[in-house]
């Protein structure tokens, strides 16, 4: 039975955290977004969110976008610096041509830092891209 189940592979989806000028508070801030390089949008977009360690869990934070549209991005949510010490796991599920995809996404702990930053070309910022 369990050799009949298909798993979708995902592709040209990521998830990235930028390092950007916020000009309300005029401060450097982390923030995660999302990016869809596929052809189609992408629906009901569950983004499940957790920081955790040997000894450290954080509590799981949600976040739900209707659709994103085919070549986009969208921001996320903001990181605080302090859980870069912490490992990030991004669960993300969508649904694609109404098909169910998922992909776990983690940005290691103490890999998110300002040495680590290149361009990200769909976002035209600096970032880092999660595994």
């Amino acid at each position: 039975m369990k050799k009949d189940i298909q798993i979708p592979e995902v592709s040209c989806v990521e998830i990235a955290v930028v390092y950007e000028y916020n000009p309300l508070y005029k401060t450097d801030d982390w923030n995660i977004y999302i990016i869809n390089n596929k052809k189609v949008a992408l629906e009901m977009i569950v983004i499940v969110s957790q920081g955790f360690s040997e000894t450290k869990t954080t509590s799981l934070l949600r976040k739900k976008l209707a659709v994103l549209p085919a070549n986009s991005f969208a921001k996320v949510e903001f990181i605080q610096p302090e859980l870069f010490v912490l490992n990030n796991r991004f669960q993300v599920s969508f649904f694609e041509n109404n098909q169910l995809k998922d992909k776990t996404f983690l940005f290691e702990k103490n890999t998110i830092k300002e040495s680590g930053l290149r361009m990200i070309p769909e976002i035209k910022k600096r970032g880092i891209l999660a595994k």
